[in-house]
């Protein structure tokens, strides 16, 4: 095996690492290793880095860059950023959450943020007492308890199950977050729709599954998203995503990493003792680089595809509705009490109480669209306004993010044009029932004169990035334990590490992935 030193311009006839796939995690490893002094060679299929974790500009002569896929930050872990000197900085959102909802037929909401006093207030306000809000504290309490306990562990070597439980040292949380499915626990602890559906939300994203689901999919999911950086916190990447991954890049080059785009791997061979060959494509036609070690900062079934091998679990499939937005200005609310910055600088969710979320994952589940779809918004200029030209934020522009729910790729695979329109048609629908005015009248226009919006299904994202099934987190998320290697990154084969979201602990823009695989490759 030879690597084609003298015709690809490649620095080594032999990497101590070739990394396949620069995504964040593939980013995060190569500065790792190269830091450490080890030669690597980073093979990115497409004409630039970063994978979904981008900020794009989406629309025709729009100065905004928007964070196109991922979009907002809580398990990069703050030892990362210092290990490798990012210049990467995130800003916390003054208000949690808004969910609107219109009872005995008068317009109001739930505000999460604020201050304690004014959230106590809201909650006193929707359900006519304080017992909802007194729950809440304490089912919070307890979470932020156990992320303190859990998210140090991200970027350790990986614990056993029994290790865990150990150290997280609170039976009834262990049982509340591990063992019994999420719905037991959101129904034991408040009574009132609305605030059970927004508890449940965190169990859903990105993952299609029902609060008593008994794979406790939904468990790992909500565990993921109430232990980011020990408090469950998400914050809003300043300069969009992209700003993030170009960082790593960065800091990856000024370490004597190589990045190659436009290079498409489409074979690892491999005997599993001596170095590895990664056999990729160019526009100029086949080549061969070789590896001591090959990370594969791509899924699992990706994996399977380029060693030759079949796939050791069922194909997997995203459940998510991206759409990205820029409007003219924010809507006016229905609920004249809460001022549109407040409400849409946190997480707006829309039909997304208790029972709407079972109604549209049940209807999912029999193959039909989900006639009230759920879904959240987020407003990153808000936090961030750089991510806006100048003359955008003179005049008022705002960027809109929404994510919707209990969206399996299975209802798209007969028209996903159509399917597309139909489902964004009812969502817009939804959250315009929250409104004094149709967001239509909102949203700008690029230079073509077209609206600034644009959606994505599971299989748009499976086409443009390679997701498969759409799936964000490459397979369902694994728990924070187990017995699959020191680093829960290694594979059947000695040589090849699987450094992508669908690793033991990965998902979410993170970097853990990536930072376990180059502490397996240094031997940590």
């Amino acid at each position: 095996m030879t690597a084609m030193r003298g015709s690809s311009g490649f620095g080594h006839d032999i990497y101590d690492a070739v990394i396949v796939g620069g995504g964040h995690n593939g980013l995060v490893a190569a500065a790792y290793l190269a830091r450490a002094g080890r030669s690597v060679l980073v093979l990115e299929r497409l004409d630039h880095t970063g994978g979904a974790a981008v900020s794009t500009r989406p629309f025709a002569g729009v100065d905004a860059r928007l964070s196109r896929y991922s979009y907002l930050v809580s398990l990069l872990p703050a030892k990362i950023v210092r290990d490798l000197g990012l210049r990467f900085a995130v800003r916390k959102r003054t208000v949690s959450s808004y969910t609107p909802t219109q009872r005995d037929g008068r317009p109001g909401g739930l505000l999460v943020g604020g201050g304690e006093e004014r959230t106590r207030a809201s909650f006193a306000r929707l359900t006519g007492s304080d017992r909802e809000y007194e729950s809440w504290r304490a089912f919070y309490a307890t979470t932020g308890r156990v992320a303190g306990k859990v998210f140090p562990t991200l970027t350790e070597p990986l614990p056993t199950r029994e290790a865990l439980r150990a150290r997280i040292d609170d039976e009834a949380a262990w049982r509340m977050l591990f063992e019994e499915p999420l719905g037991a626990a959101v129904e034991r602890h408040f009574t009132d729709d609305l605030v059970r559906g927004v508890v449940l939300t965190d169990g859903l994203i990105g993952t299609f599954a029902d609060a008593h689901d008994p794979s406790l999919a939904q468990n790992r999911c909500f565990l993921y998203h109430v232990i980011g950086g020990g408090t469950g916190d998400w914050d809003v990447p300043v300069g969009g995503m992209g700003a993030l991954t170009d960082a790593l890049a960065d800091a990856a080059r000024a370490a004597g990493a190589e990045i190659a785009a436009g290079h498409e791997v489409l074979r690892i061979d491999t005997d599993g003792t001596g170095p590895a060959e990664v056999v990729f494509r160019t526009a100029s036609g086949e080549g061969r680089a070789v590896g001591r070690t090959v990370l594969v900062n791509a899924s699992p079934r990706a994996l399977s595809e380029l060693l030759g091998e079949a796939p050791v679990e069922p194909a997997p499939e995203g459940a998510q509705l991206k759409v990205n937005m820029l409007l003219r200005r924010l809507p006016r609310l229905r609920d004249g009490a809460v001022d549109p910055r407040e409400a849409f600088g946190g997480t707006f969710h829309i039909a997304e109480g208790y029972a709407e979320l079972a109604r549209a994952h049940a209807e999912a589940a029999a193959g039909e669209l989900p006639s009230v779809p759920p879904s959240e918004i987020y407003c990153h200029s808000l936090t961030d306004p750089t991510i806006l030209g100048p003359e955008l934020v003179e005049q008022g522009y705002q960027t809109l993010t929404l994510f919707g729910l209990h969206t399996p790729a299975r209802l798209f695979g007969h028209d996903n044009r159509q399917a597309r329109e139909v489902l964004l048609t009812a969502t817009l629908a939804q959250l315009d029932a929250h409104l004094a005015e149709p967001l239509t009248d909102c949203l700008a226009f690029d230079a073509d004169g077209r609206p600034c919006i644009e959606a994505k299904t599971p299989l748009d994202l499976e086409r443009e990035l390679r997701l498969p099934g759409g799936h964000i987190f490459h397979r369902d998320l694994s728990w924070p334990y187990g017995d699959s290697g020191r680093w829960g990154v290694e594979t059947a084969h000695r040589n090849v590490l699987l450094c992508g979201a669908g690793a033991v602990r990965g998902g979410g823009v993170s970097g853990v992935p990536g930072h376990n695989a180059a502490m397996a490759v240094l031997g940590h």
